[in-house]
C-alpha cells in the first residue's frame, strides 16, 4: 500500500492543490518511486575479533580513538586495519556509515608517526566528504607530530600552495583540486607512497575517471594503496587494477536502506504551482528534517529564495557556494536551525546527517541509481524513512 493511500491520522490534509493522489498506471520508472517500507531485519551481527588496543596502534592514537567515543571496532575496521597494518593493499567494499574512514586513517596515522619521511594522499569524491575525513584526522591525530592540508575547491588555493611547500604528512582532497595543484607544480605526488581512494564509484559517477587515471600515473610505482567503493563495476575494477598490487578484499555492506524507506509520488497537475505543493508539505509537523533535491544550481537557488519568502527555514548547498557557506548551511541543518536542506546531487554527496525524516525529489533524478543514492539519506540506523518524488 502506497504512502499516499493511507487514511490514518498524520497523512496530509493540505489545500486541494497539494493533496496526494494514489498512483495510477504509469511508466516503469515512475512505478519504481512507490514502495511500501519493510522494517529493517534483525541481521546477525558480524563478530568482532579485535579491540583497538590489540591492533598494535600508537598508544596516543588509541587514546584519541577511545575519547572520540569508539568502544569497539566496526566490522570494516576490524577486518581492514590488520591488513593495512601489515602493509598490504586493500579493496574495501563498504557503504557510507560503516566506519571506513577510521579503517584507513588509523593505520596510516600510526605508520606516519613511526616514519615521518613518508606522506599519505587521500582522495574523496566531494568537498564535504574530504572535509569529514579531514575533521576525523584532526581528532585521531591530536597530540601527534603530524601535519595535514585539505585541498578542495571553494577554499583558498593560495593557502593550500603555501602549506604544500612545507611537505605536510597528509594531503586530503578531491581529484580536481589535486590535479590542478600538480599541474601548477605546487604538489609532488611522487613523494607520497601511501594513497587512499575513497568512494571510487561516486568519483566515477561525478566524472572524475580521467582525473583519477592522471593522478595514479603520477604516483610512485612502489606504494601502499587502499581502495574503497560501495559497488564494483567494470569501470571501478579497471581503476582498482591500475592502483593496487595483490590486494586483499574485505566486504562489509549494510542492509540496503531503500527497503525500509517508504516511497511514494506526489503528482503536480497542470496549472498547479510546484512551490505551493512543496510549501504545503513542509508545513506539516512530521517534516522535521528534510533534504530536497533539485536538478540545477540555479533552480535550487531560486527555490531557496521562494521558500524563505514564505517563512520556511531552508538553506541551499551547491557548487557555486564557497566552502564556508556550504559548511554553514550543513551545520545549520544538523543543529535544527533550518528545517530543509536544498541540494543538487553532486553537492549532497558525502553528506552524512542522522535523523533525516524525509527526502523529497523536487526534480526527478536522472537515473534510478541517483534515486537510490538520494533517498538513502533517510531511513538510517535501523529507522524507517520516507521519500517523495514530484512528477508531472
Amino acid at each position: 500500500m502506497s504512502y499516499a493511500s493511507r487514511g490514518r491520522s498524520g497523512v496530509f490534509r493540505a489545500r486541494q492543490h497539494s493533496q496526494y493522489h494514489p498512483p495510477k498506471q504509469r511508466a516503469v520508472l515512475h512505478s519504481r518511486y512507490v514502495h511500501a517500507a519493510t522494517p529493517p531485519a534483525n541481521q546477525e551481527p558480524i563478530p568482532i575479533t579485535h579491540t583497538f588496543q590489540e591492533f598494535g596502534l600508537n598508544p596516543v592514537l588509541v587514546e584519541n580513538v577511545l575519547q572520540h567515543g569508539y568502544t569497539q571496532p566496526t566490522p570494516i575496521q576490524d577486518q581492514a586495519i590488520p591488513i593495512l597494518m601489515e602493509g598490504k593493499d586493500i579493496v574495501g567494499i563498504a557503504n557510507t556509515g560503516t566506519g571506513k574512514t577510521a579503517a584507513f586513517l588509523l593505520p596510516l596515522i600510526h605508520k606516519l608517526v613511526n616514519d615521518q619521511t613518508q606522506g599519505a594522499l587521500i582522495l574523496a569524491p566531494t568537498r564535504e566528504l574530504a572535509l569529514q575525513i579531514h575533521e576525523e584526522f584532526k581528532t585521531f591525530a591530536k597530540n601527534l607530530p603530524l601535519s595535514v592540508v585539505l585541498c578542495i575547491g571553494g577554499t583558498s588555493l593560495f593557502r593550500q600552495v603555501e602549506v604544500l611547500k612545507n611537505y605536510p604528512h597528509f594531503v586530503i582532497g578531491t581529484p580536481g583540486r589535486i590535479k590542478d595543484l600538480i599541474q601548477r607544480g605546487a604538489f609532488h605526488p611522487e613523494k607520497f607512497t601511501n594513497v587512499v581512494l575513497d568512494e571510487v564509484d561516486r568519483m566515477l559517477d561525478i566524472g572524475f575517471r580521467k582525473d583519477i587515471q592522471f593522478l595514479i600515473s603520477q604516483l610512485p610505482k612502489k606504494r601502499h594503496a587502499a581502495f574503497f567503493s560501495a559497488t564494483m563495476t567494470a569501470e571501478t575494477d579497471g581503476i582498482m587494477r591500475s592502483l593496487l598490487t595483490d590486494p586483499v578484499t574485505v566486504k562489509v555492506k549494510k542492509q540496503e536502506t531503500s527497503q525500509h524507506i517508504e516511497q511514494d509520488i506526489v503528482t503536480v497537475k497542470n496549472g498547479q504551482n510546484k512551490v505551493d505543493v512543496l510549501h504545503d508539505l513542509l508545513l506539516h509537523d512530521e517534516f522535521k528534517r528534510v533534504i530536497v533535491f533539485g536538478r540545477t544550481k540555479h533552480g535550487i537557488n531560486k527555490l531557496e529564495m521562494q521558500l524563505q519568502k514564505r517563512g520556511i527555514r531552508v538553506s541551499a548547498i551547491h557548487g557555486n557556494k564557497n566552502q564556508n557557506a556550504r559548511q554553514r548551511s550543513l551545520q545549520d541543518f544538523k543543529r535544527g536551525k533550518v528545517q530543509a536542506l536544498l541540494a543538487t546531487d553532486i553537492a549532497a554527496r558525502g553528506i552524512d546527517v542522522d535523523d533525516v525524516t524525509h527526502v523529497i525529489n523536487y526534480d526527478e533524478p536522472q537515473s534510478y541509481e541517483d534515486y537510490i543514492h538520494r533517498i538513502g539519506r533517510t531511513g538510517r540506523a535501523g529507522k524507517l524513512g520516507k521519500a517523495l518524488t514530484f512528477i508531472s
